[in-house]
């Protein structure tokens, strides 16, 4: 598989905040500088493939090699679609249980952990998660040292209900590349957790999901660069909270149920830098030079107005009732 690069979106600047109420018609024409400006300048590769419900020893081979793709392509941050490991339409519960692998200790995550001290990445993939009698939906964090942390699916999708319980905590990362949160597909819609991840430092959220077509339209097919609503949603995710978004999505029909593909890295303006992805082809979507520290500084967006000096915590608390801390910036 040949990596998708977004030269075509990378060729112009993304503009700061300022810039854009200042001089939002002019962002078109203007050379990309961010390789040259970086603070923190790190590769995030998406990486869009068809996990095959009950053929876990194939989603094991798919998503390692794809990984030794995107690495070798030189990406510093990988993200793998939701349940990477196991596929998604389950027939019952006993499926379900029968694919999941527990954290850390699964071979799917013993071979993705291998892969991200072998080739120095981090890695974040989806994972059907069998914790003594629970299973989760979750996402596992490997970096260069090993096993970081777990995300679990805190908003179930429709039968995701009858296989697995949800998720009970919000957590950010902090790594050497910077500070890392975690969401699964449903999550992004439930605009509260972008925003107490914001809230606890995230610089990058990455989403393992997979989104299915919402409408007709979606169906049928898009358009060419055309956004799915699911891509507005992580657009508005990420500019409203100033945070990086890598959104990887899986492709394919599985048991009837089609899957939307549109894989998309957002910047903390809002605008996306690689993507939208096909809806029907393996794809590795790479952005190249991404600034992870931009989600800090780009938190002022003129002399008047900087987000976290702007909520209205009078009103509300900061984390929106969260019971955690927040993190200073």
């Amino acid at each position: 598989m040949t990596p998708v690069q977004a030269t075509d979106r990378l060729s112009r600047t993304v503009p700061t905040m300022s810039e854009r109420t200042h001089s939002s018609n002019e962002a078109s024409s203007t050379e990309d500088e961010r390789s040259g400006s970086a603070n923190s300048p790190v590769t995030i590769a998406c990486v869009q493939f068809e996990p095959v419900v009950g053929e876990p020893e194939a989603n094991r081979s798919t998503s390692c090699r794809l990984i030794e793709e995107a690495a070798e392509s030189g990406s510093d941050f990988i993200v793998l679609p939701e349940l990477a490991n196991s596929g998604y339409v389950f027939e019952d519960r006993d499926e379900a249980r029968s694919l999941a692998e527990p954290i850390p200790g699964g071979e799917t995550a013993q071979r993705w952990k291998e892969l991200a001290a072998t080739h120095d990445v981090y890695i974040v993939g989806g994972y059907a998660e069998r914790d003594g009698v629970d299973l989760y939906n979750s996402a596992v964090l490997f970096g260069p040292d090993g096993y970081i942390g777990t995300h679990r699916k805190l908003h179930l999708w429709d039968k995701e209900k009858l296989w697995f319980e949800p998720g009970d905590e919000i957590q950010v990362f902090n790594t050497e590349i910077g500070r890392i949160g975690v969401q699964i597909c449903y999550d992004q819609w439930f605009p509260e957790l972008s925003r107490i991840q914001a809230a606890k430092g995230a610089d990058l959220i990455a989403e393992p999901t997979n989104w299915v077509p919402i409408n007709d339209h979606e169906r049928t097919g898009l358009a060419g660069g055309e956004f799915a609503r699911a891509n507005y949603l992580a657009i508005s995710n990420a500019h409203v909270n100033t945070v990086w978004f890598a959104c990887a999505d899986r492709i394919g029909t599985e048991r009837g149920q089609p899957f939307l593909g549109r894989s998309l890295i957002v910047d903390p303006t809002g605008t996306a830098v690689a993507g939208p992805a096909s809806q029907s082809d393996d794809e590795i979507l790479i952005a190249r030079d991404c600034d992870l520290m931009s989600a800090r500084t780009e938190k002022v967006w003129n002399d008047m107005n900087v987000i976290p000096r702007d909520r209205r915590t009078d009103l509300y608390d900061d984390l929106l009732g969260y019971d955690d801390d927040i993190h200073p910036h």
